[in-house]
């Protein structure tokens, strides 16, 4: 499990240069926060035709392949280049090795930007380069420290990597996949949040009400858990495979009923006073309200599976990302973990936008309404989530 609900531990070398340089979590939060604000308004003006850029991938592809590979990587690397140190008391990545990886990631974001001018197969090894050399960074510190039970989160990077691989073959007409090149990714990354965002709420909701001496605490992680996990790695997997296969349908029904009751033994409700701790539950209810909205999707025709899509993404994906990120900033720069006006602000909008967009493939006569609704307050919350945590990734963390 993470200890990202504490301050740094006196493992970090003293940097000389940018604070931004000091901490895994710095660069990469930053920069997830910026790109979440910048790929989604270039995406938006693509697919509606406003602007247009040198890259091989059609709108729709390049929004799918930056606000994952983009935003989602970024804020992956920055927790586990964080919580490494803690799973294996090795010293972070720091100063130039960390620039580089910065580097990297920008390198990625460039290429898909202009892989028509540069080459889909230089654009392709420029892209990928990051993912593969997260995955090295990790995998090693993983191994030294031999930390053995930390391994899954690195296999999702290299699931990632995989996926992202075969969206690149798929656009340069190497590979067929039958859409599974955006399914896949989708699938990886809520069953990281099963299992990361499935340890860190509950965890978090017990340390909380514990101090509070207000009993009784969350479910400890047991059978239920396993058996949610497991069905819900099944089904995500027959999705991938087979979208629209009735067995899968069923699958997926199953996982949604186990999550939700996984999620309702962690007494989220009583965690109501304080946003920093609720927000992690919202993140987590679009998990299985987006597993629902898929299986559906295969009886209603009024429910058509982009919106089941989108409560995984923005919802899922999206809400817990911010969450963590917010959460992991406060703590490692020494400040208290509660949320003021301004976060509380941010999650509020951050559930509106993803509530916004999948409400919009339903309501069809307010579509369009919805949709600018929810492009505007997925802006609005990460501007606020730079305000408010920009500063505190750029300066020194206060002495403790």
């Amino acid at each position: 499990m993470t200890r990202l609900d504490h301050t740094p531990i006196p493992r970090y070398r003293a940097v000389a240069g940018p604070a931004l340089l000091t901490q895994g979590f710095r660069p990469f939060f930053l920069a997830a926060g910026l790109w979440a604000v910048v790929a989604l308004a270039l995406s938006i003006g693509m697919i509606q035709g406003r602007l247009s850029l040198p890259t091989v991938f059609d709108p729709i592809a390049w929004h799918l392949h930056e606000l994952i590979y983009g935003y989602a990587a970024a804020a992956i690397a920055g927790f586990l280049l964080t919580a490494i140190p803690n799973w294996t008391g090795r010293l972070p990545l720091q100063g130039w090795p960390l620039l580089w990886l910065v580097l990297l990631w920008l390198a990625g974001r460039v290429a898909m930007a202009t892989s028509a001018l540069i080459g889909a197969g230089p654009a392709a090894a420029l892209d990928l380069g990051f993912l593969a050399a997260l995955a090295v960074v990790a995998l090693r510190e993983i191994i030294v420290g031999r930390n053995w039970r930390n391994l899954v989160p690195i296999a999702g990077v290299l699931l990632l990597f995989a996926a992202n691989l075969l969206l690149h073959a798929e656009a340069m007409a190497l590979v067929e996949s039958g859409g599974a090149s955006h399914r896949l990714p989708i699938a990886v990354l809520v069953m990281l949040i099963s299992l990361i965002g499935g340890r860190v709420t509950p965890s978090f909701t017990r340390n909380w009400l514990a101090k509070r001496g207000t009993p009784p605490l969350p479910a400890t992680f047991g059978r239920l858990d396993q058996a949610a996990m497991l069905v819900s790695l099944l089904a995500l997997g027959a999705w991938v495979a087979l979208p629209e296969g009735t067995m899968t349908a069923l699958a997926l029904a199953a996982a949604a009923l186990l999550q939700f009751v996984r999620l309702a033994r962690w007494r989220g409700w009583a965690s109501a006073p304080e946003p920093l701790l609720w927000i992690l539950h919202v993140a987590y209810l679009w998990v299985p309200l987006g597993l629902a909205l898929l299986s559906a999707a295969h009886w209603l025709p009024a429910l058509p599976a982009t919106g089941a899509l989108h409560a995984l993404t923005v919802g899922a994906i999206g809400t817990m990302t911010l969450a963590v990120m917010s959460r992991a900033i406060l703590g490692h720069t020494g400040r208290p973990l509660s949320a003021d006006a301004g976060l509380t602000a941010v999650y509020v909008l951050i559930t509106l936008a993803a509530a916004g967009r999948v409400a919009a493939t339903v309501w069809e006569a307010a579509s369009g309404l919805l949709l600018s609704a929810a492009v505007a307050f997925w802006i609005a919350s990460f501007l606020g989530f730079l305000i408010l945590c920009g500063p505190m990734l750029l300066r020194r963390s206060p002495p403790t």
